[in-house]
């Protein structure tokens, strides 16, 4: 997965290797599939779905080369291996995009022909952040690769299954049963109003969702609403989220107020406060952010 944002193209494997991300969980995992591909029937349920190593090696140039996707489970039933689903995350369309999924798919095919259990499909799901506009690279291998029409007899095509978040219908994010609801909702309200009401509905992944957002968006506030409250409690539903997000940041916007007038007007950190009519119940908390400064 590419996200892109001000300093380049980052990765969700480039944030700490044991933390969880959202789309993990089984029961995040089977609502997403459920509700993209079933309209919302309880065909896969989260006890039924196992890990699959998301990373699959290659030979190019003479050197063994590592594919990671993003999430990736084998769903199983009476201990038969039905198929494999895999998501891959995208906030910025990617003209590779189906050849990437060519070769995931491809990966999981050719680890099967190591051993005689019974073949099962792959699935590859390609959710889109993006909320500003729709996806407009190629959608098929034809178009990726451009295929000339002499020999698409002979090249068997493949489309992506592309859903962009943000444009799902209202009645089609009510269909979610997990945290992704809240995502989903996110992503759809900035695209219609570029504002985003929050909702007061729990809930249960805390900080993965908001590390979800934070990687989506690119505003890391989201997890710094999780990492200020971390010993306080949880936040149990967006309101308080956001509450924490802003909060957090006439917390820092005071503090650089305090220490512009100490340096400026040569105050003692008590008369910048006095001045700025901070209140008594955060003065000492101020005072040691003010201290860690200054080490």
């Amino acid at each position: 997965m590419k996200v892109q944002n001000g300093s380049g193209a980052v990765t969700l494997a480039e944030k700490d290797i044991t933390e969880k991300i959202l789309e993990s969980y089984n029961d995040v995992f089977a609502d997403i599939v459920n509700v993209l591909l079933f309209d919302g029937k309880q065909i896969i349920r989260p006890e039924e779905l196992e890990d699959q190593a998301p990373r699959s090696a290659y030979k190019a140039d003479g050197k063994l080369r590592e594919m990671e996707r993003d999430v990736a489970k084998r769903w199983t039933k009476s201990n038969i291996r039905i198929a494999c689903v895999g998501l891959e995350n995208q906030t910025e369309p990617d003209a590779d995009m189906p050849l990437r999924v060519y070769s995931y798919d491809g990966a999981e095919y050719r680890a099967q022909l190591n051993g005689d259990a019974p073949r099962y499909p792959v699935v590859t799901l390609v959710l889109y952040f993006g909320h500003r506009k729709h996806w407009d690279k190629p959608l098929t291998l034809y178009e990726a690769a451009n295929v000339p029409e002499l020999f698409r007899p002979y090249v068997p095509d493949m489309k992506i299954n592309l859903f962009e978040i943000a444009w799902l219908s209202r009645e089609q994010v009510r269909k979610f049963q997990s945290d992704f609801r809240i995502v989903a909702d996110y992503f759809v309200q900035k695209r219609e109003s570029g504002d985003y009401e929050p909702s007061r509905e729990r809930i249960d992944h805390v900080q993965e969702t908001l590390q979800l957002l934070s990687v989506m968006t690119g505003d890391h506030r989201f997890e710094e609403a999780f990492e200020a409250g971390a010993e306080k409690g949880e936040a149990s539903n967006m309101c308080e989220v956001l509450d924490k997000v802003e909060a957090r940041g006439k917390e820092k916007a005071n503090i650089a107020n305090i220490r512009s007038l100490m340096d400026n007007l040569k105050w003692d950190s008590k008369q910048a406060m006095d001045a700025l009519n901070i209140p008594a119940s955060v003065r000492v908390k101020y005072e040691e952010k003010l201290n860690r400064q200054n080490e």
